[in-house]
């Protein structure tokens, strides 16, 4: 079972981690209707390295991107249902659109995100690149997503 770390406290557990010598994989997201989409690509994403942190949109950051009526979850909800899940490890909550300042302070051996992405169209491209990240792009498994989830409800 996952871990919800503030922000200030996430680079003590980047140090114990660190002193145990395990690797970090780090990945972001919304995650603000969870489906088998996000289960699939958290547990590709855990295979990757021994400790899983999730970064997490705040609800300022959610609505920022999304729109308003977004999120449908609050984010305290989100955190505690990621930490439910046995591939999350830690679970950090982010306010910026962009978790790169994040990705900047906690230097993880491996950065996920989604397949839709490319190297050149990560938003958080320059920190991966300036702190020689290895970078891996999860398939998407079709037709799950939470706006396709919300659309169906709506429809009804």
């Amino acid at each position: 079972m996952g871990i919800f770390v503030s922000r200030n406290k996430i680079q003590e557990v980047v140090k114990e981690i660190r002193a145990a010598n395990q690797t970090i994989v780090v990945t972001n997201g919304c995650f603000d209707i969870l489906h088998v989409g996000h289960i699939r690509y958290l547990n590709e994403t855990k295979a990757c390295a021994d400790k899983l942190i999730v970064l997490v949109n705040s609800d300022k950051s959610v609505k920022a991107i999304k729109g308003e009526g977004r999120p449908i979850n609050p984010e305290n909800d989100r955190a505690e249902v990621l930490c439910a899940l046995s591939s999350v490890d830690y679970v950090v909550l982010f306010d910026e659109a962009s978790p790169a300042g994040l990705i900047d302070e906690i230097k993880p051996d491996v950065y996920t995100k989604g397949g839709d992405y490319t190297l050149d169209t990560l938003p958080e491209r320059d920190v991966i690149l300036k702190n020689n990240i290895k970078v891996e792009f999860i398939k998407f498994v079709d037709g799950k997503s939470t706006t396709g989830i919300i659309n169906k409800i709506n429809n009804k």
